[in-house]
């Protein structure tokens, strides 16, 4: 890659990382890891719920497949996990990548 490309790259990732800090930091509040454990506890709820549900039905069907009632089930709280997951991970690259502040203990 050319010494113009990477000049390039690096003036867009500091376009990309000014646009999203102002952007986003004003709509969210200076963050403490305290404040954040609420979301990581809605994530391992989401998680568990949709873990229990996998294993109840092993333990309910034995050598029967789950009906589609109950896939159906599976499904809408693996996209549940999933979608919560999937915002806990943007909440993760919005810190790692500078677009909020942050501070020590709340």
């Amino acid at each position: 890659m050319s010494g113009e490309n990477n000049r390039m790259l690096l003036e867009l990732d500091k376009v990309i990382r000014e646009t999203n800090r102002s952007i986003i930091n004003p709509v969210l509040p200076e963050l403490a890891v305290e404040e954040l454990r609420p979301m990581m506890k809605l994530v391992a709820r989401a998680r568990a719920e949709y873990l229990r549900e996998l294993m109840d039905m092993a333990d309910s069907e034995g050598a029967e497949l789950p009906s589609p009632g109950q896939i159906q089930q599976l499904a809408e709280l693996r996209r549940t996990f999933e979608e919560l997951l999937a915002g806990a991970q943007a909440m993760e690259t919005a810190i790692q990548r500078g677009y909020l502040d942050v501070r020590g203990r709340a």
